[in-house]
């Protein structure tokens, strides 16, 4: 997999991903707190599935 996802949208996906991970222990703690993982995971690995679907690459490398 190569990546496709650069550095600010991989740090906006990582924080934004355990800010909504943390609804799931602190605020309404229900289970679609738990879709803040998807973030969390493509953001740490840098590569999207759905980037790849429609195209997209804010890399900037191999554009």
């Amino acid at each position: 997999m190569r990546r496709n996802e650069g550095s600010l949208d991989r740090t906006v996906r990582i924080v934004g991903g355990l800010a909504i991970l943390s609804l799931a222990f602190v605020g309404p703690q229900t289970p679609w707190a738990l879709l803040g993982i998807i973030p969390v995971i493509t953001g740490t690995a840098g590569y999207c599935p759905a980037y790849k679907l429609f195209g997209i690459n804010t890399c900037g490398i191999g554009k």
